[in-house]
């Protein structure tokens, strides 16, 4: 996705970075070449922004169901067996008794959050 008008910072950098910018993970200086990107270019901010109510939706909807309690350590020990070279079962890890479904989430609801924060 591009706009096709040249930016300081390419568009490409900025969406292959647009999580670590949505989650705050990365320094001042690159967050504020991503704002004064996204004034300039409205596919990217458009894009930012399906992202970023994706992130609250799920958030709204999943942010408070519990972990099972047996999730760290299946996870850990397959940690372990990686690190250890070991062979490592072919199961899922979001098999549905570790990890419950996410919400069907379909593009209306995501378009009306985005038309919502305009």
């Amino acid at each position: 996705m591009s706009c096709g008008d040249p930016h300081e910072t390419d568009c490409s950098e900025v969406l292959d970075h647009l999580y670590e910018f949505l989650d705050k993970e990365m320094p001042d200086g690159e967050c504020t070449k991503f704002e004064e990107h996204f004034e300039e270019c409205s596919p990217c901010l458009e894009k930012y922004g399906l992202e970023q109510a994706v992130k609250k939706l799920v958030k709204r909807c999943c942010g408070s169901d519990d972990v099972p309690v047996d999730l760290r350590s299946k996870v850990l020990g397959r940690i372990d067996l990686i690190r250890s070279g070991q062979a490592v079962p072919e199961q899922d890890v979001t098999a549905p008794d570790l990890v419950p479904p996410l919400p069907d989430v379909t593009s209306d609801v995501l378009s009306a959050a985005v038309e919502k924060k305009k």
